[in-house]
Parts: C-alpha cells; sequence; structure tokens
C-alpha cells in the first residue's frame, strides 16, 4: 500500500486534494457531468495516480463523484428524483433541527450566525454567487450544529452537499440560492430561543427554496478543471 504524505496538520495529500475538489464543485466551478481527469487531476496538484484515486474516492463516497467503469470519474449528476428525494429527507431532519438549535444556542452561537451571515450577505453583493451559495449550506450545518445531534447534523451535511449538485443542475434564477431574509429570521428565532418558530421558518425557507428549481433544467456548462482548482 502506498503511503499517503501527511501535512503539518497530519491530513494526508489526498484528503487535501478531495478539499479542493470539493471547494470547486460546491462553488459550482465544477459542475454536474465535468470530467475529472486522474492525470489532469494528478497533473494540477503534482500529485501520482495513487493519491488521485484516492482524493476520488473520498468525493464519490460522499456521492459528489461517480466513478464509472473504463470511463473514469465525474461530478455526480442527481436525477429528478435523487433531487427531490434529498429536498424531501432534508424537509423531514432540518425543521426539528431548528427546534433543538433554538433550545439549546448560546449568544456566542448566535454571534458566530451572524458574523456568517454577514459573509454570505457580503458574496451576494459582490455577484460571487457560488462563494455565497457555499456559504448558504454552510449555514444550515451549523445550525445542526448548534443542535448538538452528531449523527443528523452528519446527515444534514451529506444533504447540503448534495444540494449543491442539485442546485446547480436545476435553479431557476439565482434567487435559488438561500436568500438573506430566510437566513435572518431563522438567526432572530435562534436569538430568542423560538424553536417553535425556527422549526416553521425552516419548513417553509426548505418549501420555497424547492419551489425555484426547474427540475426540467438542462445543465450548464463547467470551468476546465484547472481554472476551477485556481
Amino acid at each position: 500500500m502506498t503511503k499517503q504524505t501527511k501535512s503539518a496538520t497530519g491530513r494526508s495529500r489526498a484528503e487535501d486534494i478531495a478539499d479542493r475538489l470539493r471547494e470547486a464543485i460546491h462553488a459550482h466551478r465544477l459542475t454536474p457531468g465535468a470530467k475529472l481527469s486522474e492525470d489532469e487531476v494528478g497533473g494540477i496538484f503534482e500529485v501520482s495516480r495513487t493519491t488521485t484515486r484516492a482524493a476520488l474516492q473520498m468525493l464519490a463516497h460522499e456521492q459528489l463523484v461517480t466513478i464509472e467503469p473504463n470511463r473514469g470519474a465525474f461530478v455526480a449528476s442527481p436525477s429528478i428524483r435523487e433531487a427531490r428525494e434529498v429536498f424531501e429527507a432534508r424537509a423531514l431532519l432540518e425543521p426539528r433541527t431548528a427546534r433543538s438549535a433554538a433550545e439549546r444556542a448560546t449568544p456566542a452561537d448566535i454571534a458566530r450566525l451572524r458574523a456568517h451571515i454577514d459573509a454570505e450577505h457580503a458574496a451576494m453583493r459582490s455577484g460571487d454567487s457560488g462563494r455565497a451559495l457555499m456559504l448558504s449550506g454552510a449555514f444550515h450545518i451549523q445550525i445542526a450544529g448548534i443542535a448538538d445531534q452528531d449523527t443528523i447534523e452528519d446527515f444534514i451535511r451529506q444533504l447540503i452537499s448534495r444540494s449543491s449538485l442539485v442546485i446547480a443542475l436545476y435553479w431557476r434564477r439565482q434567487t435559488a440560492l438561500c436568500e438573506s431574509h430566510a437566513h435572518d429570521a431563522l438567526i432572530e428565532a435562534l436569538a430568542r430561543g423560538d424553536g417553535i418558530a425556527a422549526e416553521e421558518l425552516m419548513s417553509s425557507h426548505l418549501v420555497d427554496l424547492l419551489s425555484l428549481l426547474d427540475l426540467r433544467q438542462t445543465p450548464p456548462g463547467s470551468l476546465s478543471l484547472k481554472d476551477a482548482l485556481a
């Protein structure tokens, strides 16, 4: 077995590469269906095919990448059925998790969420929709973390990851990103400790987000792999 070189933080090179690819996928610089050539990825990061393959396998485990025999690796392309299932699963988990978060949120938690939403607003104002999308997803994951339910947080993290692919494929317009007022209202409910309001707001927010997706739309084009990782 090839030994993976560890960074100063103890992470393997494959993990670092998976992080870079994951970020590019979540920011829609690499869109569903984009080819992830082992040779090209390895060349960009100056690593062996073994290390590249390990990074792609990590992303395949997260369902961000599909690996097809004799064809290689591609950014995953969720079907319409999968898209609906992702949002149905989120609708089952996230409202109740928001309620739990409201019951547990500390002033420090609220301050972190407000700083996060400021960054999200800044990204939207600057026209950086990819970064805004990543921050929107991370906001939902932070709420799950505040709820202090590790297993559910893991599920939500996976669903948010898949949602990024769904939005890349099927969004109707830029407002398919989590709109700022929805997140602002959620923060205020959490700050008040109003679990019922947080649950209702999250539920309606997810319904609104799903309604902004066009499940007949064809995928947009992707940047080149080199440009996406720049």
